[in-house]
């Protein structure tokens, strides 16, 4: 058996000869490989990544991470641009930013719990980095609440990993009632197995799709098809570092290399499968 990332490697590199030998950009091989005949660009493409929990900070943030989705952008240049605004415009409350950056309406806010994290025997517990003390933890029901709380109150439309991973009926249930986007990271892995899984339960609808959790182009496609053809979305991360950079780079470069086969740009239409409109 061989690790995922020395045949990913591979794969890309297999990958970039196939483009090669076509003479054809490697998005536009990858999209072939995918049995994509045009290219929609999705918001979630789009949704960064905002305020981070770091391991080494203080208890008060249990969520993991707050995202803002431009999903008022007229393109995915203009997203990109709305994204960074706001993002390097961030000081200490996020509804400041977005208006500060002048776009109120339109921008979302998504967030990524990473909810297995404080999993503790059945139940949650917010304040995991204090001292434990299992007389505050919380049944998978009242951390729902708190989630729709969020959502009556704010205009979240996007949680990633509400609950722990090994979790299902939690996701299972919230996913049916709170009508927004739910992302499976901890839960999916980039796992066909475990996206199966996840669509038949409709446990999320949403994927955050890694290549190097499945280890090759192959079956990161096959992940991807699977999440398209159930209507779910994807999610990445946030305009900052190089490492993160570079996607949303290529993206635009794409754009420029092919003006007259630029493509669409989904807009508030990328959300499915849920009750945001």
């Amino acid at each position: 058996k061989f690790g995922a990332n020395a045949i990913l490697g591979v794969s890309l590199a297999v990958c970039k000869a196939g483009a090669a030998e076509k003479e054809v950009p490697l998005y536009r091989h990858i999209a072939d490989l995918a049995g994509n005949k045009e290219v929609v660009l999705p918001v979630p493409v789009s949704l960064f990544c905002c305020a981070v929990r770091k391991a080494n900070s203080g208890p008060e943030l249990a969520m993991q991470e707050f995202m803002i989705l431009p999903v008022g952008a007229e393109s995915f240049k203009e997203a990109m641009r709305i994204g960074a605004e706001v993002y390097h415009n961030l000081k200490n409350l996020l509804k400041n930013a977005i208006s500060k950056a002048g776009y109120t309406d339109k921008i979302v806010i998504g967030m990524d719990v990473a909810a297995s994290e404080f999993y503790r025997d059945g139940k949650y517990d917010l304040d995991f980095k204090s001292p434990d003390d299992p007389s505050r933890y919380i049944s998978p029901d009242q951390l729902a609440d708190l989630y729709k709380s969020f959502v009556k109150n704010y205009p979240v439309v996007s949680i990633e990993d509400p609950f722990d991973q090994d979790d299902w009926p939690a996701w299972k249930k919230f996913t049916a009632e709170a009508g927004i986007q739910v992302v499976g990271d901890d839960l999916t892995v980039t796992n066909p197995k475990r996206i199966s899984k996840a669509v038949q339960e409709k446990s999320c609808n949403c994927l955050l799709l890694k290549v190097n959790q499945i280890g090759s182009v192959t079956e990161s496609l096959q992940a991807c098809k699977l999440a398209q053809s159930n209507g779910w979305g994807i999610k990445t991360g946030a305009p900052c570092r190089s490492e993160r950079l570079a996607k949303y780079n290529q993206i635009l470069s794409c754009i420029k290399l092919s003006p007259c086969q630029s493509p669409s740009f989904e807009g508030d239409g990328w959300f499915r499968n849920t009750k945001h409109k």
